[in-house]
């Protein structure tokens, strides 16, 4: 393709992603889909680029205020992840010099809000609960993640699996808390190997791991995965409760449930029952009430723990947003708690960042229903569940993770155990 027609491309994606009416990773799926022609370098500098951009939307927007022409063309030339000499064949003299003008800027000496790239709502609560390791997330932030991958402890040995890996050209490392879970550099394809058509593995963040194995289901129990969405989790618990038992996957969206389907296929498992509820006081809920042994809430929440696979999500949230899902979020944990037998097992997760969706909630339940649930240390649970160094992924009684200390994206979980 013709540098100029790359650059062109680029700049009309950009202005589709800028308007933040959608999520960026849907958005630029749907552009390759109506550009086929695109081999996988062009995606690459598409993608990357894009989302470059959104990473230092507001250092970039600085930067280009002193360049002329189209503003998302200047934020594309500014954030450019494709070849710089094939770049180079597209850009006028004028823009080849500004070009130049700006690379020898030190962005150390940018103030604070264009060195972190974040708005004022999410890094002032972030700079208060991390003080000097502020600046170590916004570093971390600013990178990609690596893919995750989770061994289906029903079909494969995480060792033998990474054998058969290696043999087909992908190196992978053992996670290092998660017992399932193998760590790829780059986005090889794995959508074409045996392994994944197989379902002997499955795309899954390590973090989102370590919620399963806090819930460590057993051999026939009753487990509820109570927001399920498109099902990685429900697939780790019923593999955990090595397809015996009974796993309901609820969720609102029957979209996310019908993408759990291809998953469910693969996985083997027939011990799981997807089912759409219209809200957590739907009358399937209502029926299992005193009957569940486990109950994992992933809730809906910002996802701002998602801000290296997702950057678009930090202009695309908001306070009012966030108030508004920390009463959805109470409101289901109030609701899902009620399945528990005594004795049961409460894990209430969210993917954020932010004390106001995970630290908050999690008093209010106990503010509300303390006198039938008791808390139980994420650590002692996580050590029984054969999860090594536990002690490093808690804060307190909560499992608390973060991407620049643990590698994985951002959760946060309570447990509590049901008088």
């Amino acid at each position: 393709m013709h540098p100029n027609a790359l650059l062109e491309l680029t700049t009309e994606l950009l202005r589709s992603v800028l308007k933040f009416d959608a999520p960026a990773d849907g958005l630029v799926s749907l552009f390759f889909r109506k550009h086929r022609d695109l081999g996988p370098r062009e995606r690459h500098t598409l993608a990357e680029t894009t989302y470059t951009v959104l990473r230092q939307r507001l250092a970039l927007n600085h930067l280009a205020q002193s360049g002329h022409g189209a503003l998302e063309r200047r934020l594309a030339l500014l954030a450019w992840q494709g070849n710089e000499g094939f770049l180079r064949g597209a850009l006028k003299p004028e823009e080849q010099q500004w070009l130049a003008e700006v690379s020898q800027i030190d962005r150390d000496t940018l103030p604070d809000k264009l060195r972190h790239n974040l708005p004022d709502w999410l890094a002032n609560p972030l700079r208060e609960a991390l003080g000097d390791e502020f600046w170590p997330l916004v570093k971390t932030l600013s990178e990609g993640a690596a893919l995750d991958l989770r061994v289906n402890v029903l079909k494969g040995k995480r060792d033998e699996v990474q054998a058969q890996l290696l043999a087909a050209g992908i190196e992978a490392e053992p996670t290092p808390f998660s017992p399932w879970g193998l760590r790829i550099q780059g986005k090889p394809a794995l959508n074409k190997l045996p392994m994944f058509t197989g379902g002997v593995i499955e795309v899954q963040d390590e973090g989102s791991q370590l919620l399963a194995l806090l819930v460590d289901p057993k051999r026939g129990e009753m487990v509820v995965d109570f927001c399920a969405g498109a099902g990685g989790k429900t697939l780790a618990l019923g593999a955990a409760m090595r397809n015996t038992g009974r796993l309901y996957a609820f969720d609102v969206s029957g979209h996310r449930l019908e993408a759990m389907k291809p998953r469910l296929a693969r996985s083997g498992l027939s011990n799981v029952h997807p089912a759409q509820i219209a809200h957590e006081r739907d009358d399937r809920v209502k029926r299992l009430v005193g009957k569940i042994d486990r109950v994992l809430i992933d809730a809906p929440c910002s996802g701002l723990g998602t801000l290296r696979r997702n950057p678009d999500l930090k202009w695309r949230q908001s306070p009012k947003a966030l108030e508004e899902l920390k009463t959805k979020q109470l409101a289901i944990l109030l609701s899902a708690s009620r399945l528990l037998k005594p004795g049961g097992r409460l894990v209430y997760a969210t993917c954020s960042l932010l004390a106001v969706e995970n630290e908050a909630v999690a008093a209010a339940f106990e503010a509300e229903r303390g006198q039938d649930f008791e808390p139980v240390a994420a650590q002692q649970v996580l050590e029984a569940a054969h999860v090594e160094r536990a002690g490093e992924l808690v804060q307190g009684p909560y499992l608390r993770l973060w991407p620049h200390r643990h590698s994985t994206d951002g959760f946060f979980a309570a447990v509590w155990s049901k008088r």
